[in-house]
């Protein structure tokens, strides 16, 4: 089964995450597939934990989106060494980790959507 896994950076603040794992069960609900949230740190569930869920749930297929607009450090290095790190304990799962989603070409044209629609 295949399983998308979002990975934000976390926040002390409860409301900031809890809107991360709504997005998540928006985009489940509208794919038709699971989609489960995870946190670089600060929240729960933390990476390696979230890939376990969705061992957990059937994933033989993972895919790992970084939920982060620019290429920094963490998008760079700490996302994924923590992912290989955590992947090694489920070797039997087919995965690949997605460009961050600054990297999206549609980025720009939903922005300009975005804007020009709050100009109304």
């Amino acid at each position: 089964m295949h399983h998308l896994l979002l990975i934000a950076h976390g926040s002390r603040r409860a409301a900031s995450n809890e809107a991360v794992v709504a997005l998540a069960e928006t985009m489940a609900q509208q794919a038709g597939q699971p989609v489960r949230a995870a946190f670089l740190e600060l929240a729960l569930p933390s990476i390696a934990e979230g890939i376990a869920q969705c061992v957990q749930a059937g994933a033989t297929r993972l895919d790992i989106l970084p939920y982060f607009l620019a290429p920094g450090r963490h998008v760079q290095q700490d996302i994924p060494q923590q992912v290989a790190q955590a992947m090694q304990a489920h070797p039997q799962v087919n995965w690949r980790l997605l460009p961050h989603l600054g990297a999206a070409p549609e980025l720009a044209d939903f922005l300009l959507r975005h804007w020009q629609g709050a100009n109304l």
